[in-house]
């Protein structure tokens, strides 16, 4: 019976840390952290984008259970169809054209889900559970991350054509 409740107290003590890595090794990524750069470099080329403008606005947040979210926008996006946010956000998206819905998506992206940090390769992995990308809903986003102090977070996304970089500052 001792044996029974010890057991599972540690199971629930390793459930609820959310972390299938080191708590130790999370503890720096935990709180808010707005976005200062955000830029694509192309492998061939070496052209560097600004997907969102050279000062996009964002924020990426986690917490000690081991969530995490993530939302990254280009500023000065127009309003849907002109009209001024009074209405939900059905009935605007509604209202708006096609190729206004389109704009506005591609100046936007936020995803939320949990995390898991590999310190040996200096790797956070997000696991995404929620996605305005339907394609990225159930996907596994690995960052190489480098701490600048306490208060700068550097994500690089290594894909087969480009190299992104992701600039943080803690708020």
């Amino acid at each position: 019976m001792e044996r029974r409740i010890w057991l599972g107290a540690a199971a629930v003590a390793t459930a609820s840390s959310g972390f299938s890595g080191a708590a130790d090794a999370c503890q720096p990524f935990l709180g808010v952290w707005r976005l200062l750069r955000y830029q694509f470099r192309n492998k061939t080329t070496g052209r560097v984008v600004h997907p969102y403008t050279e000062k996009p606005e964002g924020r990426i947040a986690y917490d000690a259970a081991g969530r995490m979210s993530a939302q990254l926008m280009r500023p000065g996006r127009k309003l849907l169809g002109g009209k001024v946010p009074q209405a939900g956000a059905a009935a605007i998206f509604e209202q708006a054209s096609a190729e206004e819905i389109r704009e506005a998506a591609g100046g936007y992206i936020a995803y939320y889900g949990t995390f898991d940090v590999m310190p040996a390769e200096r790797t956070v992995v997000h696991h995404v559970k929620g996605c305005l990308i339907p394609n990225w809903v159930g996907a596994t986003l690995r960052r190489k991350y480098e701490f600048n102090g306490a208060t700068r977070l550097i994500l690089t996304a290594d894909t087969p054509l480009a190299v992104g970089t992701l600039v943080w500052e803690r708020e």
